[in-house]
């Protein structure tokens, strides 16, 4: 670690942050209900949640937006004039699952199973032989008109199970081999005829069968996350992909607004980034630009003062960062190793999956020292295909410099993951600074 300045976090704070992400995985088994844990804690800091239909107040202060997984929460309390510039960390709230198709009552050889499909690019063989809740949200007809409910089953009532090595003799050779159509459908019953799913979705959440209208349904692992590894200097969580940035965001967030810096702080959480972000609440939706105009708008201001504000903001991009993988170090740039409990890491790719660029770079890494925490510099091997974030979507849509940064893990996209237990310490100091910098 660099030197640490008096911002720096202690040994017992970072791990604070490790415990409380896992608490906040736990409690977040779908978009949905991180949005709803956000909020919690948004309120209980002082946001109020603001209605779009509504006309927002023009008096400064703390506050947010839902739009189903998707949330944008910001301070106005230091503004000075109406084209005060924008600090913003952007992240999201999906991470890769098996979601319930509408109509998902079926039966196999004695078996009730639902219809299951994969979102997002899940390890599909990470789902194997794993005791599975159910989460999402409903629509359910009400006394005026249509309502939604949060669904969160934490009991084991789905597991999908694999196919014993005796009757699969190549898998030594070929590895597991999942058709997503075919060998996805988790078990939960036994019988010669379909289960009721709309029934038990009703009778949890205490309507009738008849008055459910709609759902986006989807399977989540069960096993508590916690720290691992003979120190416990490990973290073994789901989700973290890209949980692990929404919960950092919201803590620098709540960290930014106490000691405000000369910008507005903004977080903003977006769904669908794993399928493509092309949604009304995703990154490539009018979401965060007409946020951005409405807080200007609010303020007093007008659009020359919204195209002022854009020109001297700036957005930290977060999302998770491939850590060096032990057992395939290979697959990595080997200029660039990236270690578990090393500190942020900086994203960059020069065909732009990533939008870092040197101003945005000079930003985090300036967050980084002003936290007191090292940065690590991430690039991808020139001959394996870049993932990419809502970073580049971002900088394009809304015009402003993007910087593309994370925290480090294993396993990204498997249904249960691993980061270091200093990391998320060390990621929300970062995340805290580049919202509101010293001088």
């Amino acid at each position: 670690m660099t030197a640490a300045s008096s911002a720096s976090p202690s040994t017992s704070d970072v791990y604070a942050e490790a415990e409380g992400l896992c608490a906040f995985v736990d409690a977040s088994p779908s978009p949905f209900h991180a949005c709803a844990e956000v909020a919690t804690r948004l309120e209980a800091a002082g946001f109020s949640l603001l209605d779009e239909a509504d006309r927002w107040p023009r008096d400064p202060g703390r506050y947010y937006i839902l739009r189903g997984g998707s949330l944008v929460a910001w301070s106005t309390e230091a503004v000075t004039t109406a084209g005060t510039p924008f600090r913003i960390v952007g992240a999201h709230t999906d991470s890769p699952n098996l979601r319930i198709k509408p109509h998902p009552d079926t039966s196999r050889a004695g078996w009730q199973l639902l219809a299951a499909e994969p979102y997002g690019g899940p390890l599909l063989n990470s789902w194997l032989d794993r005791d599975l809740g159910l989460s999402g949200r409903v629509s359910v007809r009400a006394s005026e008109g249509v309502e939604e409910r949060l669904l969160k089953v934490d009991r084991p009532i789905l597991r999908v199970p694999q196919l014993a090595i005796h009757l699969d003799r190549e898998i030594r050779e070929t590895g597991v081999k999942l058709n997503p159509q075919q060998h996805v459908f988790p078990v939960w019953g036994v019988g010669t005829s379909p289960g009721d799913f709309s029934g038990f979705v009703a009778e949890e959440l205490k309507v009738e069968p008849g008055d459910i209208l709609g759902g986006e349904l989807m399977t989540h692992d069960l096993a508590p996350s916690r720290r691992i590894g003979r120190d416990g200097d490990l973290m073994s969580a789901p989700r973290l992909d890209n949980l692990g940035t929404t919960y950092s965001g919201l803590r620098a967030l709540l960290r930014a607004v106490e000691a405000p810096g000369a910008d507005i702080p903004v977080l903003v959480l977006f769904d669908h980034e794993e399928v493509g972000s092309v949604s009304e609440r995703g990154a490539a939706s009018t979401l965060l630009p007409h946020v951005l105009e409405r807080i200007v708008l609010a303020a007093g201001g007008d659009r020359e003062d919204l195209l002022r504000a854009l020109a001297g903001s700036i957005c930290a991009s977060g999302d998770m960062a491939h850590a060096t993988h032990p057992n395939y170090p290979e697959r990595h740039e080997p200029h660039h190793q990236i270690r578990i409990n090393g500190g942020p890491v900086l994203k960059i790719n020069v065909n732009l999956r990533y939008a870092t660029d040197a101003r945005g770079a000079g930003a985090f890494a300036q967050a980084c020292e002003q936290a007191g925490v090292p940065m690590q510099r991430f690039v991808n091997r020139a001959d394996l295909p870049c993932g990419s974030t809502v970073g580049p979507i971002t900088a394009a849509g809304v015009g402003v410099t993007t910087v593309d940064v994370g925290a480090p893990q294993l396993a990204m996209h498997s249904a249960r993951e691993m980061c270091g237990a200093a990391d998320p310490g060390m990621y929300v100091a970062a995340l805290a600074a580049f919202l509101a910098p010293a001088g």
